[in-house]
């Protein structure tokens, strides 16, 4: 069937209120919104890729502003539903000395009713990619599920599936990160692993290469590492491991970054970049991100980040 969409993310949106100050003594906050799987989304999106979201949004006083201002970032949000629950929030403070302070409140939030209900085969099967992490996995019993049987309709239909762990130990137990991340690794094409806080958590490796060789064994076609340690990324496709430096070390916030990458990762993967192409255009792009403050409102623009790229599709 033709393809309406290039992606499509699944997961959580939270209201993101940041600040300059700790959050002990700050007198004002500034109001955006974040989510990782939504900050893939969005990147892709102001890339030029065609993009949808599944979530549920609160039916509470940030609905309105939520669904506003997706639709003026051009997401397909036709698959959003409304829940009676309130949405969920997180408070971030500015990097200094100490470093910076995140506090979430995502508990029996709208997002947590994510089910199979939301999970459209014909919506599925009208896009290239379907991704999603496992932080939306660790929502609730019922997202868990609708991410399982989102991979399981993609794969019948063809259409290519990517995953992040995205291991917090605010959010998951080694345990349970291990759990979400066996339950979809035989559905995955392209994994996207943190070296620091994946893949010794769930593969208890540490060595690129033999984790590399692993998943590819395991049926994974292209596995992209972000190292901070070696300040950059390994992606590992057909046979080949290739390494990309992080595009700077001028960094104001990283938080959301490596969803950044994902975002662009992805649009270069439906726009006819190789997986080692697809990974400089996002180094470049969550560079861009990591300069600003916050997760959505410091993501880069196409203008800023084609400029940029010296390498042209082929």
């Amino acid at each position: 069937m033709d393809k309406f969409l290039d992606i499509i993310t699944i997961g959580e949106s939270l209201i993101e209120l940041s600040c300059d100050d700790n959050l002990s003594s700050t007198e004002c906050f500034y109001k955006y919104y974040g989510g990782d799987t939504l900050v893939t989304a969005v990147t892709a999106r102001r890339l030029g890729a065609k993009v949808g979201f599944i979530t549920k949004v609160g039916d509470d006083a940030f609905k309105d502003y939520l669904i506003e201002c997706w639709e003026k970032e051009g997401l397909d949000i036709s698959h959003v539903k409304i829940a009676e629950e309130q949405n969920g929030v997180y408070f971030i403070t500015k990097p200094g000395v100490e470093g910076k302070e995140l506090a979430y409140y995502r508990k029996k939030i709208a997002q947590s009713k994510i089910s199979v209900s939301d999970v459209s085969e014909e919506y599925i099967a009208s896009s290239r990619v379907i991704y999603t992490s496992g932080i939306t996995q660790s929502i609730s019993l019922s997202a868990k599920e609708a991410v399982s049987l989102a991979y399981s309709v993609a794969r019948k239909n063809g259409v290519i599936t990517a995953y992040d762990p995205n291991y917090s130990a605010t959010i998951h137990t080694p345990e349970t990160i291990k759990e979400n991340f066996n339950s979809v690794v035989s559905d995955v094409d392209i994994m996207f692993m943190s070296t620091k806080n994946d893949t010794v958590c769930i593969l208890d490796l540490d060595s690129v290469e033999c984790i590399i060789k692993y998943l590819w064994d395991m049926g994974v076609s292209t596995v992209v590492l972000k190292s901070g340690k070696d300040g950059g990324y390994y992606t590992g496709y057909n046979g080949e491991i290739n390494f990309t430096e992080f595009y700077t070390k001028e960094v104001v916030d990283t938080t959301c970054s490596g969803d950044c990458f994902n975002g662009a990762f992805l649009y270069g993967i439906t726009h006819g970049y190789t997986p080692f192409q697809s990974s400089k255009l996002a180094s470049i792009t969550a560079g861009l991100q990591a300069k600003g403050m916050g997760a959505v409102k410091s993501v880069p623009y196409a203008e800023d980040v084609f400029p940029l790229l010296r390498e042209v599709k082929p």
